[in-house]
């Protein structure tokens, strides 16, 4: 775009050059316009898209219905509650004593992106086998999962599958570390005293 006014004019000249001015730049000015415009508007209509898929995968998760997995999975993928009905739907097959199907739930999260996700599903998954008395499943799935922070409640869910499987030393020795690694203000640091003192 060329200058707008060229400053020591006198004023008809200057309202002579604004008119040239206008003249030759008035296409670009309104392209302007109208591309700024289009630009907002595209904005919001996405973020008005975005809003209503997050509604739609919020009402199928809390419809916790047995196609609410499959259809988060193929109509909002990116969504969060894809994980999140995983882990529900898991809760309720376990609920209905169907082993096998919680563990297919959660088995497709413990590599989850998500470590948090991942920690939960793995920790769930292990007591999905202790509860099946698969001992030795139970433990490879802590292992194999990076704990971080959940170091603490892997190690007392693994003294608690020890103790199930009749192996009081390791079971003390999970126990012992969990409560160096559970935060000191934890009601879990009484639970897991309490279990480490009926071993002894």
């Amino acid at each position: 775009m060329k200058n707008f006014i060229e400053v020591g004019h006198t004023e008809d000249e200057q309202e002579q050059q604004i008119k040239n001015w206008l003249k030759q730049n008035g296409a670009q000015i309104i392209a302007g316009i109208v591309l700024g415009l289009g630009g907002i508007w595209g904005f919001d209509a996405y973020n008005a898209h975005q809003y209503q898929q997050s509604i739609e995968a919020r009402a199928l998760y809390l419809s916790a219905n047995t196609n609410t997995l499959e259809q988060l999975s193929t109509d909002h993928s990116d969504s969060g509650y894809v994980q999140q009905s995983a882990l529900l739907q898991a809760k309720i097959a376990v609920k209905n004593k169907n082993y096998e199907l919680a563990l297919q739930h959660l088995g497709s999260l413990t590599n989850d992106e998500n470590t948090l996700i991942a920690n939960v599903a793995a920790f769930r998954m292990a007591s999905v086998y202790l509860e099946m008395d698969n001992y030795e499943a139970a433990i490879s799935t802590l292992d194999a999962t990076p704990s971080g922070s959940f170091n603490g409640l892997f190690n007392q869910l693994k003294g608690d599958i020890y103790v199930a499987n009749n192996k009081v030393e390791l079971a003390q020795k999970h126990y012992k570390l969990a409560l160096t690694q559970i935060s000191k203000d934890s009601e879990l640091q009484s639970l897991i005293s309490i279990k480490l003192a009926d071993l002894n």
